[in-house]
């Protein structure tokens, strides 16, 4: 290179002038100089042959030797890794390992290896218990509650309550959740509380939300808990590109983890969002609750393939598939995948395997898709509450007495705070015109002035008396 540059120096030097106009002149150059630029001329070339043997398809083609022959063959921008073969063979389905499934605690609570077993404090094992209980108690009244008509939609977290806590308790705080609609326990681990949750269902002055979302429809600011959204699959590619901000702070230690289900994942939402992670390597952890149904759609007519975590090495992306009935499994992967996401700036897809012991929601009846024989063991030997169970019990962590009264007084704060929020006011009508923009344009002074004109003349015609004013 250091002869190139002299060479390339003394010919601009010798060859060419500057005119004051900028133009370019051309001067007469020596025998000596002709040499030189006869070598240079010479380098050039064969650097340029060498340039064109390393990238004879596209700006990432290189020399291979194929075959042991010497032979010349390129690599093509799209596939850089293939080989070639001789022979077609066709990759089947059928032919691919099935990713295995983690576990960590059996349906006895018994731990399978012990070098898996995470060693949480009892402290912390405790929590998990009563927080998938509270979950548990409170889905249950709510369940209740809609059927008498008190709210008007509510879905239960049943079956999958380790895949909640269990994530939850392996992430940071700080780490932002984009959830879909079924991942309440994740707020409960992170501080929401009965008040809070009701409050929402019931669409109260004192919801959050300030009564603009459906039941269920949780969100909160102080928790980094992006308010859940009815279109299915909008959070996943949200997620993606909010990953990617993070990676761009300086000394970024957060990630993002966003919750789905396997029937989320045929959405074409998904397949953006995965791209997107993969090849801007986002740090986010693509958190997949595959329970068995998407409404009444089984898993086995949702794919062909194998599962949702199947799908990331085709995206270039790291998986894990775990047991999401086992909290421990749960931690673990979660704790795995946020360390690896982190360290190295990529996504990860995690699938919690799990069953959905109740209906989709309380407009779905599950019993005209699949038989009640078959949630038996789903709601007993397997129920991930009841595996914690029997491991806080062989630990000597249980008390059949304060875990019974914890569950009545769960029940009691429930249904008082149930009595508190019915009679909490709806907000004001006017704030659906507000919080759109940081300030009111003119455009919506004028639609306020006029509903306002318009309530106003006919309030005979409106509830005004359940609305804050």
């Amino acid at each position: 290179m250091s002869l190139l540059r002299t060479l390339g120096n003394a010919l601009v030097k010798r060859t060419m002038i500057t005119r004051p106009d900028r133009s370019v002149r051309l001067v007469k150059v020596s025998r000596t100089d002709f040499h030189a630029f006869s070598m240079l001329r010479q380098i050039c070339t064969e650097l340029h042959q060498l340039f064109l043997a390393q990238h004879l398809s596209s700006d990432t083609a290189t020399l291979q030797q194929g075959n042991g022959n010497g032979a010349m063959h390129a690599k093509f921008p799209g596939a850089l890794e293939a080989s070639f073969v001789t022979t077609p063979k066709l990759a089947l389905p059928e032919n691919i390992e099935p990713i295995p499934i983690y576990r960590v605690m059996n349906s006895e609570g018994m731990i399978d290896d012990p070098s898996q077993e995470p060693n949480l404090e009892q402290v912390t094992v405790q929590k998990m218990f009563r927080d998938m209980v509270l979950l548990n108690t409170m889905d249950k009244i709510l369940y209740e509650s809609q059927r008498q008509g008190r709210i008007s939609f509510y879905m239960t977290n049943f079956g999958e309550e380790a895949s909640h806590i269990g994530s939850a308790a392996a992430l940071s705080p700080e780490d932002w959740v984009y959830g879909q609609y079924r991942e309440a326990g994740v707020l409960v681990w992170r501080g929401f509380t009965i008040s809070d949750f009701i409050n929402q269902c019931y669409g109260n002055a004192e919801d959050l939300g300030k009564g603009r979302q459906m039941p269920v429809h949780y969100g909160s600011r102080k928790l980094n808990f992006v308010t859940i959204s009815s279109p299915l699959g909008t959070q996943i590619p949200q997620a993606a590109g909010a990953a990617y901000a993070f990676k761009l702070q300086p000394n970024n230690q957060r990630c993002v983890i966003t919750y789905f289900g396997e029937g989320a994942a045929s959405e074409g939402d998904t397949h953006a969002a995965f791209n997107f992670a993969a090849t801007l390597d986002s740090p986010v952890i693509f958190f997949c609750r595959n329970n068995g149904f998407a409404i009444s759609t089984p898993s086995k007519e949702q794919y062909r393939g194998d599962g949702i975590a199947g799908r990331a090495a085709g995206y270039g992306m790291a998986a894990l598939r775990f047991d999401g009935t086992d909290v421990f499994a749960t931690y673990n992967a979660t704790k795995l995948a946020r360390e690896y996401v982190l360290r190295e700036n990529k996504p990860i897809v995690l699938e919690a395997m799990a069953y959905r012991i109740g209906h989709h929601s309380t407009s779905d009846d599950s019993t005209a898709y699949r038989a009640a024989d078959e949630l038996e063991i789903w709601n007993t030997v397997e129920h991930p509450i009841t595996k914690l169970k029997h491991y806080m019990i062989r630990r000597g962590w249980f008390n059949e007495e304060k875990e019974n009264e914890f569950v009545k007084s769960v029940r009691k704060q429930v249904l008082s705070q149930i009595n508190q929020s019915e009679r909490i006011p709806k907000p004001d009508w006017r704030e659906m015109f507000q919080d759109v923009y940081e300030e009111m344009p003119t455009h919506l002074k004028e639609q306020l002035r006029m509903m306002e004109e318009h309530v106003e003349q006919h309030r005979e015609h409106y509830p005004l008396k359940d609305f804050k004013q």
